[in-house]
């Protein structure tokens, strides 16, 4: 199985400008994130796409792959999808540009679900830190016994009604894989009411139903939005 990882670097992020370029522990974002994937050995390439000229001559510098993408687009997924029209690939990876505490075994549990040929796209999520069941930048997913997605929210999913504290919160972490019909389809697809309301374009598969399987991990991350993620980032790095 020959699988690509493409990390899509966006200059122009709203919350945070030129996140993706700002320092953490003295390099730029986007070079921890590139570290992380080159360090997984079921990939065959790691891709940075970007619609930046600036970001192409930081990977240039540190030769890196990268390839000039369009600023047209609506979403990580299809700038994934742009690349893979050139690159031939039995699984594509997308490590978003903004998750910097990524680390190899992250796309290792990603590609699990993956070795089943009905899977046709998968993430993962790892157990939700209890200052983060509340966070809205904190993804929460609920999953059938199988595995699949039932739903990805910014709000608490589900809804503790009776204060039981019995339910296990799990938060969704910013990777995905596709076999390359998912990402046709998906770009083909108009944008879904509740992916403009929640701002998750992952809501697109599922409104169209293209299941995903979610495959748990031990390692969480903090997908970097504001400068207090960024910050936050930076004090757990400190500490490894």
């Amino acid at each position: 199985m020959k699988v690509v990882a493409i990390i899509p670097a966006r200059i122009a992020s709203t919350r945070l400008p030129r996140k993706i370029l700002r320092e953490i522990a003295g390099r730029p974002m986007l070079a921890h994130v590139y570290a992380a994937a080159q360090g997984c050995k079921q990939l065959s390439e790691v891709i940075v796409a970007t619609d930046s000229p600036e970001i192409m001559e930081v990977c240039a510098k540190h030769g890196w792959r990268a390839q000039m993408t369009s600023d047209q687009h609506r979403s990580g997924t299809d700038r994934v999808h742009e690349v893979a029209q050139t690159v031939a690939a039995d699984v594509y990876v997308n490590v978003q540009g903004d998750e910097p505490l990524a680390r190899p075994e992250h796309i290792d549990a990603l590609l699990e679900p993956m070795r089943r040929s009905e899977v046709q796209v998968s993430t993962v999520m790892t157990p939700c830190p209890a200052a983060d069941v509340a966070n809205p930048n904190a993804v929460k997913v609920v999953t059938a016994a199988s595995g699949r997605a039932l739903y990805f929210s910014r709000a608490t999913i589900p809804f503790d009604r009776d204060q039981t504290k019995s339910f296990r919160y799990m938060k969704h972490l910013g990777f995905y894989a596709y076999r390359k019909a998912a990402l046709e389809r998906f770009c083909t697809l108009p944008e879904s009411a509740p992916e403009r309301s929640e701002r998750l374009e992952q809501l697109r598969f599922l409104e169209n139903g293209i299941d995903i399987y979610v495959q748990e991990t031990q390692y969480d991350t903090v997908g970097v939005d504001t400068e207090e993620d960024l910050r936050r980032v930076e004090s757990i790095l400190s500490k490894r």
